[in-house]
């Protein structure tokens, strides 16, 4: 028997989610405030609804791909959310990247309506989606994550339990410094290999398999090369992520001086109007008075 699943939020991300749901057997109903976003998916077989809350009423599931925390939280508890519509016992998946803390007092009010909650942000973004194959990291009681897991299976091939609920958005935050330096790292480099007459396209092949490999390497050094921006990710997205990660470092006293760097640069990108391209805009930063401007 197919899964019941409601996806709530159908942009990018919930939008790749939504196909790989659709086309692997799940009997998907789908809200999102733009009918164009709701209709791409309707046209590869999932049902449309009115609300959140008519959404839920039809599923056992429910997934959320939501963009802060207030978001959730209106799509959740609003006039027409999830928890107006939802049995008792239905299983909320946030698969946004919001904050630990705010996961905690959204998953404590949910239970106080009955609802389970599981929090499964994930790596990879929509490419990965597409094909099954996303990381994701997941918050939540045992019997929650493993029950989860038969809807999430069908998008991951990677499905880690973390500990309880926020564990996932806390392991989220780590793999966001980790990228976001990781994708800086591999623009400086990429512009340095420019500047000094080397073909940085070759670099990746290189470099594979030492140290310095990634799939970072392997997938943004061609493309920062080729100055392909096409979008698969968002700036501000990552400036959203690193403050989050900057705000947990502050509450556990940690030192991050490399990740405050690098979301500084991400804000003034942002602040220039690059916040809505993908990260291989971060060449931008690096292209002085005599190179190419965006286009």
């Amino acid at each position: 028997m197919s899964n019941r699943v409601a996806l709530i939020g159908a942009g990018a991300m919930g939008g790749a989610i939504g196909t790989r749901l659709a086309e692997t057997g799940n009997r998907l109903t789908v809200f999102d405030p733009s009918p164009d976003k709701v209709q791409a998916l309707v046209d590869k077989g999932a049902f449309a609804a009115a609300s959140a809350a008519e959404a839920a009423a039809a599923s056992d599931y429910v997934i959320l791909s939501l963009n802060a925390p207030a978001i959730v939280r209106r799509a959740v508890f609003g006039e027409t959310g999830v928890a107006a519509g939802a049995r008792p016992g239905t299983l909320i998946i946030d698969m946004s990247s919001i904050d630990p803390e705010a996961t905690k007092e959204l998953a404590a009010d949910a239970a106080a309506k009955s609802l389970r909650w599981v929090d499964s942000p994930l790596s990879g973004g929509a490419p990965k989606a597409l094909v099954g194959q996303l990381t994701l990291m997941a918050g939540g009681a045992v019997k929650d994550v493993e029950d989860a897991h038969a809807v999430l299976r069908h998008v991951a091939s990677n499905y880690t339990h973390m500990g309880p609920v926020g564990a996932g958005q806390t392991t989220k935050l780590i793999n966001q410094v980790l990228c976001g330096l990781g994708f800086l790292a591999v623009a400086e480099a990429t512009q340095l290999a420019l500047d000094a007459g080397v073909d940085a396209a070759k670099i990746p092949q290189a470099l594979k398999g030492g140290r310095a490999d990634s799939a970072i390497l392997q997938e943004y050094m061609p493309r920062f090369v080729a100055k392909d921006y096409r979008r698969t990710g968002r700036i501000d997205n990552m400036v959203k992520d690193l403050n989050g990660a900057q705000d947990l470092a502050r509450r556990t006293n940690t030192a991050m001086p490399l990740t405050a760097a690098c979301a500084e640069i991400h804000r003034m990108l942002t602040a220039a109007g690059l916040g809505g391209e993908d990260q291989a805009a971060l060449m931008e930063f690096f292209r002085g008075p005599n190179k190419e401007t965006f286009e």
